[in-house]
This record gives structure tokens, C-alpha cells and sequence, in this order.
């Protein structure tokens, strides 16, 4: 019965850490330093090689795939899209 639980948890703990979504109206985007705040004060750091719309501005709702770090935040953003434009 150890031997069997030992191997669970080792199992466990190779598994890749699972990927979060979440969504939000963008407040403020900075281009320049690479930096998306969403109306709930949330600041998502966006990776150089990440794929970002082109107009993607203030008032546009987007949807957010990341990679979290447990309890040191945010590991990545995988995945930026925009869900609707801006009025």
C-alpha cells in the first residue's frame, strides 16, 4: 500500500502545472513595456513573443490563457485573445 502511494505522488508531482483562464475588461495597455491591466486592477505581464492584436486598447474584453506559479502569481501568459472591441 505505501509502494502504491509513493507512486501516486510521484506521479503527481511531474505533471506539468495545469493552465488558468480568465477574462476581463482591458483599463490600460502599454505596448511599450509589454504590460495589460484589466478593470479589476489585475496586471498581466505579456511575453515579447506573444501574439497581441494589433488595435488592442483600453475598453476591449479579452480572454486570458496562463500558467500560473501557485502562490508567486503568474508562471506565463499562453494565450491572449480579444472577445470584443471597445465602444
Amino acid at each position: 500500500m505505501r509502494l502504491l502511494l509513493a507512486s501516486a505522488l510521484a506521479t503527481l508531482s511531474v505533471l506539468p502545472a495545469a493552465a488558468d483562464e480568465t477574462e476581463g475588461l482591458i483599463l490600460a495597455y502599454d505596448r511599450v513595456a509589454s504590460i495589460l491591466v484589466l478593470e479589476d486592477l489585475t496586471v498581466w505581464p505579456l511575453a515579447a513573443n506573444l501574439a497581441v492584436p494589433e488595435d488592442l486598447q483600453a475598453g476591449d474584453r479579452v480572454s486570458i490563457d496562463f500558467r500560473s506559479d501557485g502562490e508567486n502569481g503568474v508562471a506565463a501568459v499562453n494565450a491572449l485573445t480579444r472577445t470584443a472591441t471597445a465602444q
